[in-house]
């Protein structure tokens, strides 16, 4: 087999779980950039105004008190009516945003088509204004609408190159956690290892026969010119003697 054929199974048999993965997750985020209902957003601007020259301080503070308050039940009631929504459907379609250091607030809508979005919007900014303005004499501000929300020429989301870009990131992590386990599962312990080889002895040689037998204690010999011990017979005869002479 040619060398360069070789290496390219070889990296084949490597690497084709992320060569598996990527397309097909790739492949899944462009199906669901495809099937998914498409969101539209519009944004509203309000501006707060301080009544007195020279509070700008005190007219970013109020702003961003009243960006919070877009989401409360008191300004959605109002919006609510305009819009034909639920005051809890508003709430999940609409929020406000305001920033650090300007005395404006951004109110961000949206919905299913752009007309939608667009009232949305516009309608919270205007029941926020409504809301703000009641109470003036007592804030020393005043809330200004600055630009009302223009209709979006493209959805928000789906995006179909985000969708790709993210399904793609996915198949090459779920590749490389296959790669990894893969991996671990081809390093484990290899087969277990036989029996020793006994090497075969020569035919007519005997292993050594093993002596377990305690070895026998030697009779000790006797003194020179100990007296022998009176056997049986000899005990008797005296025994005899010293009765006859007793009778006598």
């Amino acid at each position: 087999m040619p060398e360069p054929r070789r290496s390219a199974r070889s990296l084949a048999r490597r690497w084709w779980p992320l060569v598996l993965a990527v397309p097909l997750g790739a492949a899944g985020g462009a199906g669901y950039a495809a099937v998914a209902h498409p969101s539209y957003a519009a944004n509203s601007y309000v501006i707060v105004v301080p009544q007195n020259p020279g509070e700008s301080a005190t007219a970013v503070n109020f702003a961003q008190a009243y960006g919070r308050l877009a989401g409360q039940p008191q300004v959605l009631a109002v919006a609510a009516a305009e819009t034909g929504h639920s005051r809890t459907r508003l709430e999940s379609l609409v929020h406000g945003t305001t920033s650090p250091d300007a005395p404006m607030i951004e109110i961000t809508g949206t919905g299913g088509r752009p007309q939608e979005a667009v009232q949305a919007a516009d309608a919270v900014a205007r029941s926020l204004v409504a809301f703000a303005n009641a109470s003036s004499k007592e804030t020393g501000v005043r809330l200004v609408p600055l630009a009302p929300a223009a209709e979006p020429d493209r959805p928000t989301t789906p995006s179909a190159q985000l969708d790709v870009a993210v399904g793609g990131a996915a198949g090459l992590l779920i590749g490389a956690l296959v790669m990894t386990t893969r991996r671990r599962g081809g390093t484990g312990s290899g087969p277990a290892a036989g029996p020793l080889p006994t090497t075969p002895r020569p035919r007519g040689e005997e292993p050594p026969a093993r002596d377990d037998a305690p070895a026998e204690r030697a009779a000790e010999p006797e003194e020179p010119g100990a007296p022998e011990k009176p056997g049986r017979g000899e005990k008797a005869g005296k025994g005899e003697k010293a009765a006859a002479g007793s009778g006598r």
